[in-house]
């Protein structure tokens, strides 16, 4: 047998070529994050939605326009029952339409509450291409026209729901709501990111950094944080740090067993009974 034979049956030989494969394949990997990451934190799954009244009986469509001058399908739908003369501005997650949010908003109108379901640019057939810089416009505009409908600042309430909890925090910082309620927030972007793939430079290669526990540490409003320890999309940990971050946290509710899509978290019990308690402590109906 040669030298060379055994040069290559070595094991720090064999070690030198795992190592080279797994930094090839890290540098692979890494490239693919950074041209696709976008596609991976948005999802707009679901097409163009019909029209509000066919989903929601009573509810209107209406458009949604954007400092960078684009328009955004939304739908207002109106209190049913009791009015509480109140608003509810809904931010989506990053998958689906504001069809998927129907349920939530039948809830919610169900308390009394007006509630505006709007798509992000690039969703529900909007144009324009989604990013944390663009989500915040559309935040933006979703609030300007809660105004202009009537809906005064100190009588909304901004509900996220995971990414959406970013996008609101943020909208938070720069215009106060009455009250803030936060469903599966992550810590940062970069936090989840680097959960789901830890063996990748994530916090390197992030375009969009949504830091929301930063943020609500700066935010003096009446914030409700809705988690569960079922959640295997955004770790319940890091909803746990935004709620200990927050500089006015109202409560901390934990639903059990969910995970992150499940309807029991998402519109189910729990969580709308938790929002109607921030309601009626910040709107003061109690």
């Amino acid at each position: 047998m040669t030298g060379g034979g055994l040069r290559r049956r070595h094991p720090l030989f064999r070690a030198a070529v795992v190592a080279a494969v797994v930094a090839t394949t890290a540098v692979l990997l890494g490239g693919l994050l950074w041209g696709a990451q976008r596609s991976l934190v948005y999802v707009p799954l679901g097409g163009t939605p019909p029209p509000a009244d066919t989903v929601i009986p009573g509810a209107e469509d209406v458009l949604l326009t954007t400092e960078d001058g684009l328009e955004l399908g939304a739908w207002l739908v109106p209190a049913r029952g009791a009015d509480r003369d109140a608003a509810v501005l809904v931010a989506s997650g990053n998958a689906g339409n504001r069809e998927s949010r129907a349920p939530l908003a039948r809830a919610l109108s169900g308390e009394g509450f007006a509630v505006l379901l709007f798509d992000y640019r690039g969703y529900g057939g909007n144009p324009g291409s989604p990013s944390e810089q663009g989500l915040a416009m559309d935040a933006r505009a979703a609030a300007d026209a809660l105004a202009l409908h009537g809906h005064a600042p100190e009588r909304t309430l901004y509900f996220g729901e995971s990414l959406g909890a970013a996008v609101v925090t943020a909208l938070a910082s720069e215009r106060p709501p009455a009250g803030l309620f936060l469903r599966s927030p992550f810590s940062s972007l970069a936090d989840t990111g680097t959960h789901h793939y830890p063996y990748l430079p994530v916090r390197t290669l992030l375009w969009d950094t949504y830091p929301v526990r930063e943020t609500v540490e700066e935010i003096d409003v009446p914030t409700t944080v809705v988690l569960s320890d079922g959640d295997r999309i955004v770790p319940p940990e890091q909803s746990a740090a935004v709620a200990d971050a927050s500089a006015e946290l109202f409560e901390e509710v934990v639903v059990a067993g969910a995970d992150h899509d499940d309807a029991l978290l998402t519109h189910g019990p729990g969580t709308v009974a938790a929002f109607v308690r921030l309601a009626d402590r910040v709107l003061g109906t109690v």
